[in-house]
């Protein structure tokens, strides 16, 4: 089985964290990482990358945290995934083979396969987790927080 690295679990439960609890406020990382038990800085790190790719807005203050930078139906598993491999050390993604074997056959279904991931990820939005949380019986405290009296 192809294996998840730590920075992509977390960086997908935070991203999915801030869409299903998003309310008026921003999210802050104190609660994701209350939420998820994600290690605050493996978080910080992930989360600064997701804002510098697009894929969050930070908001400073007091009141500060995280929110998606576009409806969480335009923002896909993908795009998530490719920030984080972006941060991870690729020294090692390069097939190291020297031979025929290894470069015009291994190396080629190892690409195959990333690029079918690639696409598959791409295909799953962050609604999609939203909705599955829901289905699951998640709580949203953004849901819990929301004040519909005028």
């Amino acid at each position: 089985m192809l294996r998840l690295s730590k920075k992509m679990l977390f960086a997908l439960e935070a991203v999915v964290d801030i869409a299903y609890n998003a309310g008026s406020d921003p999210v802050q990382s104190k609660e994701i990482t209350r939420r998820q038990g994600i290690p605050q800085r493996y978080l910080e790190q992930v989360m600064q990358r997701l804002v510098h790719a697009g894929v969050l807005k930070g908001v400073r203050g007091p009141r500060g945290g995280y929110r998606l930078a576009r409806e969480r139906r335009r923002v896909t598993v993908g795009q998530v995934a490719r920030v984080v491999f972006d941060m991870e050390d690729d020294s090692d993604v390069d097939y190291p083979s020297e031979s025929p074997l290894g470069q015009k056959v291994i190396a080629p279904l190892w690409q195959q396969l990333h690029d079918e991931v690639m696409q598959k990820l791409d295909a799953v939005s962050i609604d999609d987790l939203c909705r599955r949380a829901n289905d699951e019986g998640i709580k949203s405290d953004g849901r819990e927080k929301l004040d519909y009296t005028i």
